[in-house]
């Protein structure tokens, strides 16, 4: 590469790098803090909840790289125009393929990136997250309770146990107010769940039951079995495969056998058409942005912030390749749109390059800008001198 190539890849990957990680940290804490009960619910320590977290960070990726892409092209590229870099290497009669190469070659490794995410790092990492919250809670109330600790197993179930050894529980206290009819509060000197995990049986003790009028009985038992398959069920009922898990080889050629399949065989089809597009936005993106901020422009003319510009173009993309994706599920008619969303958007951006023409914003829009700008800078004199005043 040449210096002033080697000078703006630099450049652009720093503002890029700038532009993806606090987005990314951003978004990625939020989706922890919504995940924060696998601690507080099931004990689990720090370390688990860390391991949970990173597993999350390759659902991100692909979906903010493209963006941030965009805002380290355009920012560059309106620095270097502002600076008058852009004017001096046109007036130095340079080729315009010495700015869209460095960001090209950007583009094309972060295409291949977002590629190998989406489909081999992201499916295993999205299961491995799922195995290990459905282990979390397969053994909740066995392994997890704390002593002199209330637990909340269910909404509206509740327990606190004074000593725990193994599976049996001392000094039992279970509140359980999930039917709206009754309250229930149970009392037991001790308790044990059996080793499905489906059963707490509690011993010499008894149980409260209260009415939403205010009426109380109290039974004593000497033995009484809690059911807790419900629990247990919650956790089996879930899909053995969700499209987002299954291998690309999986979607590329699917076992019809497979109950998760025969269940939606359209959303595997989905899914597997949108890991096969989604890597183009990036490569698609990076050219829109050429188009709209590699060009030495006046600072006089009216035109919208070329990142504006860009990310405006860029989200309404995005949600058409969305939009699309989830049509396949309804349609198969939807796919070829699927691979032109990006595609001809890309294409029409490489054209514009080739040829050298100059994007211009409708008048109407030109003109509008013009006024809000001349309008802005009356108030602000207007301002200026009374404050002077």
């Amino acid at each position: 590469m040449k210096l002033l190539e080697n000078y703006i890849l630099r450049r652009t990957t720093q503002m890029f790098l700038v532009a993806l990680l606090p987005v990314l940290a951003i978004i990625w804490t939020i989706q922890v803090l919504q995940r924060i009960n696998l601690v507080t619910d099931t004990g689990q320590s720090m370390g688990s909840f860390m391991a949970l977290a990173t597993m999350i960070l390759p659902t991100l990726i692909p979906v903010v790289l493209p963006f941030a892409l965009v805002i380290g092209i355009t920012q560059i590229f309106t620095t270097m125009n502002n600076d008058s870099e852009l004017a001096i290497i046109d007036a130095a009669g340079s080729p315009r393929s010495i700015m869209y190469r460095p960001v090209l070659i950007l583009a094309a490794i972060l295409s291949a990136l977002s590629f190998t995410i989406t489909n081999f790092i992201e499916p295993p990492a999205r299961s491995s997250a799922r195995q290990m919250v459905a282990a979390a809670y397969a053994d909740l109330l066995s392994s997890v309770i704390e002593e002199k600790t209330f637990r909340t197993i269910q909404d509206g179930l509740y327990v606190q146990i004074a000593q725990r050894q193994g599976r049996i529980l001392k000094g039992l206290f279970v509140a359980d107010r999930r039917d709206p009819n009754f309250d229930l509060i149970y009392y037991a000197k001790e308790g044990m769940i059996d080793e499905s995990g489906t059963s707490l049986t509690m011993r010499d003790g008894e149980v409260q039951q209260k009415t939403p009028d205010g009426k109380v009985s109290i039974v004593k038992f000497l033995s009484y079995a809690f059911d807790l398959s419900t629990m247990s069920e919650k956790q089996d009922s879930e899909p053995s495969l969700s499209p987002g898990d299954a291998s690309l080889g999986f979607l590329l050629s699917p076992d019809e056998n497979n109950a998760s399949y025969k269940r939606s065989p359209e959303a595997f089809r989905s899914e597997l058409h949108k890991r096969l597009s989604d890597w183009m936005f990036a490569f698609s993106f990076a050219l829109i942005s050429l188009v709209i901020a590699a060009d030495a422009r006046s600072h006089r003319e009216a035109r919208l912030h070329p990142m504006v510009a860009a990310l405006v173009t860029a989200f309404m993309l995005r949600w058409l390749g969305f939009y699309v994706t989830n049509q396949i599920k309804q349609s198969a008619a939807f796919i070829p749109l699927v691979y032109a969303v990006p595609g001809l958007s890309g294409g029409a951006a490489a054209f514009i390059l080739l040829t050298g023409r100059k994007p211009k914003m409708p008048r109407i829009i030109a003109d509008a800008m013009g006024r809000l700008r001349r309008l802005f800078s009356s108030r602000m004199a207007k301002s200026s001198g009374s404050g002077n005043a």
